[in-house]
C-alpha cells in the first residue's frame, strides 16, 4: 500500500454513511452530491486497498476492517475538531453544540427541567441530549460521538474526568396492599426480597438497590423486570397493579403526582445517596463549556441536593 492522502472530508463521509447506512442520506447530511461522496469513499478504499463498506447489503453496512477504520476516523475527527475548540476556549467563546448522554434513571425527571433552563438562558450552547446506558456512554465519549454525559459516579475510569454535581437519597415506593404500607419508615433488611421490583442488570440503580437491601444476588436471587428503557414509572405501575415495592431516587420521588406521593416511605436509618456527575474525556478541551453545562444542571435541581457533605454517604457500586 502506497502513501495515503486521506482528507478530513473523507473521514466525515465514511462516518456519515455508517450513521445513516445509506449513501444518498449521508450525502444529503454532508451537503454534497451522492456521486461526489461515493467517489471520495471509493478513492479512500482504493488507496487503503480495503473495502470499508459492503455495498451489496441493504442497508449498507461496514466490513469488519471498515468498523475499525470508522472507529479510528471518529477519534481522529474528534481530535482534529479539538484544535478549533481549544482556541475558542482560550478566547472565552462558549457556543456551539454539546452532545450529552444521560442515563435513563436521570433523564426522565431532569431532561424536561434542563430543556427549560437552556431555552430560557441567553446561552449560545446548543444542547443535544441522548438517553444512553453508562457503558455505551463511556464508549461514545472516548470515540468522540458525544461530548459528555450525566451518570451515577464514581466510575474511577482513568480516561475520564468526573465532576460531581448533586446527590440523591433513596425512597421506597410501596403498594397499599403491603403490610409495610402502614409504617412511616421501612427497614429494608427485614423485607421479603421477593417483593422488591428492580430494573434489569444494565442499570446502576439496580446495584444500588441491592446494596441498600444488603443481600447477595447469588444467595437469594432478586426478581427482575426486564424493561429495556429503564423506566422507573413502569416499575411504580407494576407495584400499583401487582403489590410489593421498588426503590426510587429522590428527584423521581419529588416529581410524583399527588395521588402517588402517599405511597412513598423513608428508608429507616439510611443516609445513603447516589452521586450524579458530568463526565468528559481527559482530552476534552472545552472546559468552560463543560462548566456552563454543570451550572445549568445545578439550576435544574434543588440546592439541598448539592451539599458536598452528602458525598460521605455515596453507595459504591460496580457499573
Amino acid at each position: 500500500m502506497n502513501g495515503t492522502d486521506m482528507t478530513i472530508q473523507q473521514l466525515e463521509y465514511i462516518i456519515a454513511v455508517d450513521n445513516y447506512r445509506h449513501f444518498a442520506k449521508a450525502a444529503e447530511a454532508c451537503r454534497v452530491t451522492q456521486p461526489t461522496l461515493s467517489m471520495m469513499i471509493q478513492k479512500l478504499e482504493d488507496e487503503l486497498e480495503v473495502k470499508i463498506f459492503d455495498r451489496m447489503t441493504q442497508p449498507v453496512s461496514p466490513t469488519e476492517i471498515g468498523k475499525q477504520i470508522i472507529r479510528q476516523a471518529q477519534v481522529s475527527l474528534y481530535q482534529f475538531n479539538q484544535i478549533k475548540e481549544l482556541v475558542n476556549n482560550e478566547k472565552d467563546i462558549i457556543k456551539g453544540n454539546f452532545k450529552i448522554g444521560i442515563i435513563p434513571t436521570i433523564a426522565s425527571y431532569l431532561v424536561p427541567e434542563l430543556l427549560k433552563i437552556v431555552r430560557e438562558s441567553e446561552s449560545e450552547i446548543n444542547l443535544i441530549m441522548e438517553e444512553v446506558s453508562t457503558s455505551e456512554m463511556i464508549e461514545h465519549i472516548l470515540c468522540g460521538r458525544i461530548d459528555g454525559g450525566l451518570v451515577v459516579s464514581p466510575l474511577n475510569d482513568p480516561l475520564l474526568i468526573e465532576t460531581p454535581i448533586y446527590y440523591e437519597k433513596f425512597y421506597a415506593y410501596v403498594s397499599p396492599d403491603e403490610e409495610l404500607f402502614q409504617h412511616q419508615e421501612i427497614d429494608l433488611k427485614n423485607i421479603d426480597i421477593q417483593k422488591v421490583w428492580l430494573l434489569n442488570n444494565i442499570h446502576c440503580l439496580r446495584g444500588q438497590a441491592e446494596t441498600l437491601c444488603k443481600r447477595k444476588k447469588e444467595h437469594e436471587p432478586f426478581p427482575t423486570v426486564s424493561y429495556e428503557s429503564g423506566s422507573l414509572d413502569t416499575l411504580m405501575n407494576i407495584v400499583d397493579y401487582n403489590g410489593g415495592l421498588t426503590i426510587i431516587p429522590e428527584m423521581t420521588a419529588m416529581g410524583l403526582p399527588e395521588e402517588k406521593q402517599g405511597n412513598l416511605r423513608k428508608i429507616k436509618g439510611d443516609t445513603s445517596v447516589r452521586e450524579i456527575s458530568l463526565i468528559v474525556s481527559r482530552s476534552f478541551v472545552r472546559r468552560k463549556m463543560a462548566h456552563a453545562i454543570i451550572e445549568m444542571v445545578k439550576t435544574s435541581v434543588p440546592q439541598s441536593m448539592q451539599d458536598p457533605e452528602l458525598s460521605r454517604h455515596i453507595i459504591q457500586v460496580n457499573h
